[in-house]
């Protein structure tokens, strides 16, 4: 089950999301990041090191996000925030399906449990799935960003 721990408005008042200059470069950046972590997660996967793959795929998912957030001009301080920032920007609009930010925030669940978990246990079945849903999700992720590119 993944824990909401903010909504957007806390988000903004505690800090964890914070207004910068708007910026297509570190946009563009953040989503060639996203690119290199899926090629690391398949790299991984393929020398069946499952729990570094997952973190991988997770790092695609979180850059590729986060490529929206820098081309509206906000900074996160949680990795959190980066869901309800596009809850509330783009899935109130209708522009982007409400289950994108639903992967989030299971893909961010799942990290902190391999990463912070005694016995966290992942088989090549999920961890080679949750490639292929990171693969959608930046994908999905580029489509919006050049939407409201051209808006």
């Amino acid at each position: 089950m993944v824990r909401i721990l903010f909504d957007f408005n806390e988000c903004l008042k505690k800090g964890l999301l914070r207004k910068t200059v708007p910026s297509k470069a570190k946009a563009e950046k953040s989503l060639e990041a996203s690119l290199k972590w899926l090629e690391e997660a398949e790299k991984n996967f393929k020398s069946d090191a499952l729990k570094s793959s997952l973190l991988s795929a997770y790092l695609a998912v979180f850059h590729a996000a986060r490529s929206i957030l820098f081309f509206n001009g906000y900074r996160e301080k949680s990795h959190a925030c980066i869901a309800r920032y596009l809850e509330e920007k783009y899935v109130r609009e209708g522009l982007l399906e409400p289950e994108w930010v639903e992967m989030l925030d299971h893909f961010r669940e799942l990290r902190h449990t391999d990463q912070y978990s005694f016995n966290f246990f992942t088989s090549a079945d999920e961890s080679e799935d949750t490639i292929t849903k990171s693969r959608d999700f930046v994908s999905r992720m580029e489509k919006l960003l050049h939407q409201i590119a051209e808006r």
